[in-house]
């Protein structure tokens, strides 16, 4: 049984995808042990608690970012998840912990990489650039993190159109409905049942 840890900033949408797919048994062999928020207010720990799932904080107001980060990795590390999934959780993640769990950390991001990505790009601001440059095809990725924002294997992606007359908000919840909340579910199942493989930073997923 794969024991993840989920890590969120904010609404816990992509979280309540994870847990419903683990309800549901779109997700096998997986279960969330902890969600972790740096974020006091985060609904993504009512969610949490709402499903009997274990909710820890980590007030990143409450430490240097030196501090913060140490208190994470060791959070985590006493934790022992198999894989940690960053569901909306806006910091970088500390180096050490990047080392520690190598291919162990996955990241939903609202575009298409390596389209609108990198320091700075998160949230409605990618929906807002997409729209800037006048795209006709958006999505969502799910990789791997590394020491590099954005910057990991890709493992999966999914496309989703823009429209005439979409706004960052409209852009932002189609991507979340037609790409987010069916590829993060679905890469988990993967993990969870031994169908990636990885070769020179190349990402494969068996039938």
């Amino acid at each position: 049984m794969l024991k993840v840890g989920v890590l969120a900033g904010g609404g816990g949408t992509n979280l309540q995808a994870i847990i419903d797919a683990v309800e549901s048994g779109k997700i096998t062999n997986a279960e969330i042990s902890f969600v972790l928020s740096n974020n006091p207010g985060a609904y993504a720990l009512e969610r949490a608690k709402n499903h009997g799932i274990k909710g820890i904080v980590i007030d990143r107001k409450a430490y240097d970012r030196e501090a913060f980060d140490q208190k994470l990795t060791e959070t985590i590390m006493s934790e022992a998840p198999d894989l940690i999934v960053l569901a909306g959780l806006m910091i970088m993640i500390p180096q050490a912990l990047c080392r520690e769990y190598k291919y162990r950390i996955i990241n939903i991001h609202p575009s298409l990489i390596p389209s609108f990505c990198g320091k700075g790009y998160y949230g409605l601001t990618v929906h807002e650039k997409a729209l800037e440059k006048g795209v006709k095809v958006t999505g969502a990725t799910v990789h791997f993190v590394d020491e590099i924002y954005d910057n990991g294997p890709i493992i999966m992606q999914k496309a989703v159109s823009v429209k005439a007359g979409d706004t960052p908000e409209i852009l932002q919840k189609r991507v979340m409905e037609e790409a987010e909340w069916q590829i993060l579910p679905a890469v988990i199942d993967c993990i969870a049942n031994d169908r990636i493989r990885i070769t020179d930073n190349h990402v494969e997923i068996i039938d």
